[in-house]
């Protein structure tokens, strides 16, 4: 099914973690009708209560893997405070997922700058308008407070707000899966003691 001549089989055979990554984002890239990049984003607050939401991976590497969100925001603050969290991708067209989890640091200023830069300037804007994860009033309040930056950053470039940057998820731990009939998956995890150790690779009961 892979572009790359892997199949479902096959994949387990791979000895790291990020060339195969890069392989079936490619293929979800041509397989999937929106957002191939979208991800579950697990955080925890500071009770030990879970969140999940969706967010767009907008970057990876052998370092991590890197969003962008308002700081202020319950993600924002719930990773700030924790330092940890946890992905999944599901690509439901070539049936395959990934799991991923680590620690979490900021991306640095010229990483957000150049990303923030490339958004289009109604987004910019919002990231200036919206207060992010807290309550709203109605939405005329947001409409305002979008007419009232659109004004402000009429003429000329939109700088980056302080509290808007992007986060790296170190991982420790990836986890490919595919499906398989009756459900005998292939399941292969990449685990490491820490996020710049050695991978070792474990394959697992479906």
């Amino acid at each position: 099914m892979a572009a790359t001549g892997l199949t479902s089989g096959d994949f387990t055979e791979e000895s790291e973690p990020f060339g195969l990554f890069g392989a079936w984002l490619k293929d979800a890239e041509g397989s999937e009708i929106n957002d191939p990049n979208a991800v579950a984003l697990a955080t925890v607050d500071e009770h030990g209560m879970p969140n999940l939401r969706m967010v767009l991976l907008k970057g990876y590497d052998e370092q991590g893997f890197v969003f962008y969100t308002n700081f202020e925001s319950q993600k924002g603050r719930e990773i700030l405070g924790q330092k940890k969290a946890a992905m999944c991708f599901h690509w439901k067209s070539l049936r395959r997922q990934v799991r991923l989890r680590g620690e979490v640091e900021v991306v640095s200023d010229a990483e957000a700058d150049a990303y923030y830069a490339t958004r289009p300037r109604g987004s910019r804007i919002g990231a200036w308008a919206s207060k992010q994860s807290r309550p709203l009033e109605g939405r005329f309040a947001l409409e305002k407070s979008v007419a009232e930056y659109t004004a402000k950053y009429a003429l000329g470039d939109i700088p980056r707000p302080a509290h808007w940057s992007g986060f790296r998820i170190k991982p420790v731990s990836i986890e490919f899966w595919h499906d398989r009939p009756f459900r005998l998956h292939d399941r292969v995890e990449f685990r490491r003691e820490t996020p710049d150790g050695p991978w070792e690779k474990v394959r697992m009961y479906p």
